[in-house]
């Protein structure tokens, strides 16, 4: 599994792209700049199946629709795909609407892709569907965790006891020695954020 972080957008998302050695990959989180995505795929010559997106925030998904690939998203962010009050794309953008997700994704779903088990987990509390993503030793956390923070709870449908809970209860329970990729920011890992708490 190799793994290329895409710095875009004014809020600086990590956009993911995973993928294996026969160059079958697939996007976490797409959230601005498609064209220096479209460059990556091209010059690496991947062959993209899907997009997961951890949430529906407009800084990481603001590509989906441009890339044109299938999106996957967890069931409760869903609808915000394609309501732009609840993506925040009408404060930033006006209207803007992804399109359908093609898959929705549920807690404990596996994703078989080659041969990696992505496993999704859910998080709620930056937004009510929010997803991190488990593969082999690493953890993609969106904006749930980061190194050395955690994601907004003030933003509407933010919980602060409900991030807390999913970071204590379904992320600081996996092994210290797995690497978190947030949403923002620079890497960590568990054991590392398992002292923030």
């Amino acid at each position: 599994m190799m793994i290329k972080r895409i710095v875009v957008g004014s809020l600086q998302t990590n956009c993911y792209i995973v993928s294996s050695d026969n160059k079958d990959a697939f996007i976490i989180d797409p959230g601005d700049e498609a064209d220096i995505i479209k460059k990556f795929i091209k010059d690496k010559k991947l062959k993209i199946h899907f997009i997961v997106n951890t949430h529906s925030h407009i800084d990481h998904i603001k590509a989906d629709s441009e890339l044109g690939f299938p999106v996957y998203i967890h069931r409760l962010d869903a609808p915000m795909l394609e309501d732009s009050s609840k993506n925040f794309s009408t404060y930033i953008l006006g209207e803007f609407n992804v399109c359908k997700p093609a898959r929705i994704l549920n807690d404990g779903d596996i994703i078989k892709f080659g041969d990696l088990n992505i496993e999704i987990i859910h998080t709620p509390g930056h937004t009510p569907g929010g997803i991190s993503l488990k593969i082999d030793k690493v953890v993609f956390t969106g904006d749930t965790l980061f190194r050395d923070g955690i994601g907004r709870t003030d933003l509407p449908d933010g919980s602060h006891e409900a991030i807390i809970s999913s970071i204590k209860n379904r992320l600081l329970c996996l092994d210290d020695s797995l690497e978190i990729y947030p949403g923002h920011g620079e890497l960590s890992t568990i054991g590392r954020e398992r002292g923030n708490f």
